[in-house]
């Protein structure tokens, strides 16, 4: 039915072909990420971004300028903000460089709890025997 429709030269329904028509997926989902390119916009005009810059380069999390990956950098070239600290945003991820703690605790925790327990349990039928 849509090849017949496309063949009549008439506009098929569902599906998009050749030029771009009103079905195409790129015009129906118009509008539908409006807040994700607000943000790309603003971020776009964000001191820095025009002059693009390397493969490292972070993101100020005051400004939201571009800050070149350099040793011993310590402030924000455009608004001298204090760099130190352990999060770095970059364009689509935000690297933590401090380590994780660990598991120990959860685990241990409830370990200490039963081991209780299977000693008051132990002293019980030691008692009672």
């Amino acid at each position: 039915m849509q090849l017949e429709q496309a063949r009549e030269g008439k506009e098929p329904e569902g599906k998009s072909f050749g030029n771009i028509s009103d079905a195409h997926w790129s015009r129906a989902r118009d509008g539908a990420n409006a807040e994700a390119m607000d943000y790309y916009r603003r971020r776009s005009r964000a001191p820095g971004v025009k002059e693009g810059g390397g493969s490292r380069n972070f993101y100020c999390m005051e400004c939201d300028g571009v800050v070149p990956e350099q040793p011993g950098l310590e402030r924000c070239p455009h608004c001298q903000a204090s760099l130190a600290g352990m999060t770095r945003r970059y364009f689509n991820w935000v690297e933590i460089n401090e380590p994780s703690r660990g598991d120990a605790a959860a685990v241990l925790k409830p370990l200490a709890v039963a081991g209780l327990c299977l000693l008051l349990l132990v002293l019980l039928a030691w008692w009672l025997w």
